[in-house]
């Protein structure tokens, strides 16, 4: 299921600067190459891990891995309460914010990734966001592991790129832009729930008004119940 809606995605996506969003294109164009690929499919998790946190997080959405200075991206980040490590972290004042949990590309039921991830999501009491991937395969969740949007690295056009840009850019996801938008999202469909129920019960008033008025002949409770049966059905074709 999305985490987004694609009119609050859009608006926010209007907004990137568009030639830092070319550079980062380009950037994971050359690192994610036709012969580069094919080299992936090749490699066992241990081999690309630090590879993938470098063509990705770092190269691309501008990430500073540790031990360089500064950094806010981590590998094998141990849990608070036990000795288990996530393949990797991004931090923010010290804290994990989003765990990063990867396995190879033999891997291809990414299900399989999503309960070990949340273990060490609830582990870390500063984390809004886990990271799942088979090198291929990228899954972003906020929160909960009902919810996500899903990348495919090695099809990756512009368009989409764009929205894994405005979700995983560094400044954006450090500046919590990701649960903003799924809060903008969830208060767009409340909204759009809230007009429904209007608009649904003024039509329902409308249509019994129009029966009682056009078959006066017949007990208005049926005429109700015949109008609520309709409403039923055009509801379900809906």
């Amino acid at each position: 299921m999305p985490l987004f809606q694609k009119s609050v995605i859009q608006k926010h996506l209007a907004h990137l600067e568009q030639n830092q969003l070319d550079n980062a294109f380009n950037r994971f164009k050359n690192n994610y190459s036709i012969d580069k690929i094919q080299l992936i499919k090749t490699l066992k998790e241990e081999e690309y891990q630090d590879g993938f946190l470098r063509d990705i997080f770092v190269d691309v959405f501008g990430y500073t891995l540790k031990p360089d200075n500064h950094f806010n991206l981590v590998r094998e980040f141990k849990n608070q309460t036990d000795g288990k490590k996530a393949d990797g972290a991004i931090l923010k004042n010290g804290n994990a914010i989003a765990i990063i949990e990867l396995k190879s590309n033999q891997t291809k039921d990414l299900k399989s990734i999503t309960q070990q991830a949340f273990n060490y999501k609830v582990n870390q009491p500063h984390c809004q966001y886990v990271i799942t991937s088979n090198f291929q395969k990228l899954r972003f969740y906020i929160d909960y592991a009902n919810e996500y949007e899903e990348f495919d690295l090695f099809h990756l056009d512009k368009a989409t790129f764009a929205l894994l840009y405005l979700i995983l850019n560094r400044d954006y996801l450090l500046n919590g832009l990701p649960k903003q938008i799924k809060e903008e999202t969830k208060s767009h469909e409340d909204n759009i729930s809230e007009q429904f129920y209007k608009d649904y019960s003024q039509f329902k008033q409308e249509i019994f008004a129009n029966l009682t008025q056009n078959n006066p002949q017949f007990d208005q409770l049926l005429l109700l119940k015949k109008s609520q049966k309709f409403l039923d059905r055009l509801l379900f074709i809906l």
